[in-house]
């Protein structure tokens, strides 16, 4: 695999340098990649603000692939990267990706992190005609507008609805689990694991006998804990992210609840042990498209040169958006033009990289397995792959 990667590194700069040739700045028109060129990548990830975390990972997993492209004597193209900054707010993300499409003149954009974010770009990208790979926007239909994907909107992680199933279907079947308690953020991500999970979760013959929300932020989760922790459930199904996670495990462990905790990639995050603690991070379970247990040799070598760049271990986040820029930068090779040219080559690629190998179906989503992460101590210890549809 790793002449495979040292390719896809290749390919990543040739992509790249195609946009530096656009002459309006803008990507409406195809254009023919010269050896030689200098070739921009708009980074837009939430560098700031509460999901700063997920957003950190993507930028340095994005850097981590341009440097090496770079450094590779066989590379075509210079890469540079155009950074900003979009706080996790929608917004905010229209405008980078506003700005990074129509004055900086990149020609392909990798982020944002979150769904919400990554969403708001879409439009813009259909209008500039220059593609968006989303890492890990993992929100039902997320790249739908209306009965039709986006046509410049890609995204390199399974949605919601199917790692919901797998979480459900992973908590009936391998553990054996038949009452649960769900505690959900009131948020499009969180509401929509809990409708899967609970579907899934009920047609396995399984009972769901308390839902509880709680919003993003909150801090104090005592009066949802009393609520769920005498119902006798033997699963508690979290849908939500890390940072209010952390807290609700650190509390429903101290006040007494022991059953298994189930949660979805929203746990990815090194925070998670920081609030949770350690030693109330022991079975419980998430879903994940990355983990390191069981680490191939390219796998391997990705995680020592993440850590020695950044002096700290990589995650989740880290390698889908390091797939997902060498993703663009293949398909920019390929291609060799930017716009229509380059949409046909990213809708047509078959990937392999460190987070699975895979095709797009329809809606532009990837075909790929989830893998479930078992955590001892707040370390994964072992990774079960999960096809909730079978």
């Amino acid at each position: 695999m790793k002449g495979k990667l040292l390719k896809t590194f290749a390919s990543s700069a040739v992509a790249l340098s195609m946009l530096v040739g656009c002459s309006s700045g803008r990507g409406t028109v195809s254009t023919e990649l010269k050896e030689g060129d200098t070739v921009k990548i708009g980074l837009n990830y939430e560098l700031s603000g509460a999901v700063a975390s997920y957003g950190q990972a993507e930028y340095k997993g994005a850097s981590l692939a341009i440097k090496q492209y770079n450094a590779n004597k066989n590379s075509k193209y210079k890469i540079k990267a155009v950074k900003m900054d979009n706080k996790g707010d929608a917004s905010e993300s229209t405008s980078a990706a506003t700005k990074l499409m129509t004055e900086d003149g990149v020609a392909l954009v990798v982020g944002p992190a979150t769904s919400g974010a990554s969403i708001a770009t879409y439009p813009v990208a259909d209008q500039n005609q220059v593609p968006v790979i989303s890492p890990s926007a993992t929100q039902v239909d997320a790249t739908m507008n209306g009965d039709s994907p986006y046509e410049y909107a890609f995204r390199i992680c399974f949605e919601d609805s199917y790692q919901g199933k797998a979480m459900a279907k992973f908590g009936y079947e391998n553990l054996g689990k038949r009452k649960a308690v769900i505690i959900n953020e009131v948020s499009d991500y969180g509401k929509g694991l809990t409708k899967v999970f609970t579907q899934k979760f009920e047609d396995l013959g399984g009972e769901v006998v308390a839902t509880e929300s709680y919003n993003a932020k909150d801090t104090d989760f005592a009066g949802i804990i009393t609520k769920v922790k005498d119902k006798g459930a033997d699963v508690l199904f979290i849908a939500g992210y890390y940072s209010e996670a952390g807290l609700i495990i650190k509390q429903a462990r101290e006040a007494g609840m022991d059953c298994t905790i189930l949660g979805a990639d929203g746990f990815e995050s090194e925070k998670l042990a920081e609030l949770a603690g350690k030693e109330n991070l022991n079975n419980c379970y998430y879903s994940t498209a990355y983990t390191t247990v069981n680490a191939s040799d390219d796998l391997t070598a990705f995680v020592d040169a993440y850590t020695k760049e950044y002096g700290e271990a990589p995650n989740m986040f880290s390698a889908l958006t390091y797939d997902a820029t060498n993703l663009g930068l293949q398909a920019l090779e390929k291609a060799g033009k930017t716009g229509a040219d380059l949409q046909k080559a990213i809708a047509d690629a078959k990937f392999e990289g460190l987070t699975g190998s895979f095709t797009f179906d329809k809606t532009h989503s990837p075909k790929k397995s989830v893998l479930v992460v078992n955590l001892v101590d707040g370390v994964q210890t072992e990774a079960v792959s999960v096809d909730p549809n079978k």
